[in-house]
């Protein structure tokens, strides 16, 4: 009951602040859709969200890849597996705003930055990384990846392990090499793994918001401004409530149609 009240209320309340002009001090104002009228019509977050979904395309795909790649490198129980697993799992165990905080150290835009002195032999250093608005998303991708990808490497070691082994035995026998029984049996039984972890991270990339504001505050320039950014710096910066919780209810229905839509596609092409 007090995690229904806790989880739903906010979200409820939130939808009802969406319908007014909130000020804390002179009351709300009915304004109905005037805020999301307006939320069509803003160019700032037209671009967050542009910037929103191909840190989510590209988020969830490399994770997944670099996930499945450990996981084929790391299955089974020898002791040197584990420790390797363990170790290629710590960056999961992380609080987002600490691992954030030592990338944006790593990859500091100067020649004093760790990542910038290993490259110096490079034509185009230093970098420009977060301080780049060409490089900056780019750059809050790659430690998106790096922290998520262990998370899809534990789901995919779980359904490797549910793979029946005798598959593999008979395709060996049959003649198949690494590449045949890869195509033809690892990833056609991963088919539901898979899929949950599109349908997760689709769901974790929507509301991304930590990482992106400890490494870029959304700059430089808006050149990594996602829309959970932008509705912080207009929440609680710009103290427009309304305009805010009306952003956050149409990121809300949109993540939740676009994840029951992929689920029932994977369910329909399951079923055929």
């Amino acid at each position: 009951m007090a995690f229904s009240y806790f989880k739903f209320y906010p979200m409820a309340k939130g939808i009802y602040f969406s319908l007014f002009d909130v000020n804390p001090y002179a009351g709300n104002t009915w304004v109905g859709t005037d805020n999301f009228t307006r939320a069509f019509a803003d160019e700032e977050l037209r671009s967050a969200f542009v910037h929103t979904v191909v840190d989510v395309v590209a988020a969830v795909a490399l994770s997944a890849l670099v996930g499945f790649g450990l996981a084929l490198l790391l299955q089974g129980q020898a002791r040197h597996v584990k420790l390797v697993r363990t170790a290629a799992f710590l960056p999961v165990t992380c609080a987002v705003a600490v691992v954030a905080e030592v990338w944006r150290i790593l990859l500091f835009p100067a020649d004093d930055g760790l990542v910038n002195h290993l490259l110096a032999w490079m034509p185009g250093t230093p970098f420009g990384f977060f301080a780049d608005p060409k490089q900056s998303l780019a750059s809050v991708i790659l430690m998106q990846v790096w922290k998520s990808a262990p998370y899809d490497m534990l789901i995919f070691i779980a359904g490797l392990a549910g793979i029946d082994r005798q598959l593999y035995e008979a395709a060996a026998v049959d003649g198949a090499n690494a590449w045949k029984r890869l195509r033809h049996i690892t990833i056609p039984s991963l088919r539901n793994v898979f899929t949950i972890i599109v349908a997760l991270g689709i769901i974790r990339g929507f509301r991304v918001f930590t990482d992106v504001w400890t490494l870029t505050g959304g700059g430089p320039g808006g050149s990594s401004e996602v829309v959970m950014t932008k509705v912080y710096k207009t929440g609680i910066q710009d103290s427009d409530i309304g305009y805010a919780s009306a952003v956050s209810t149409m990121l809300f229905v949109l993540t939740a149609v676009l994840t029951a839509a992929y689920l029932w596609r994977q369910r329909r092409k399951d079923a055929a």
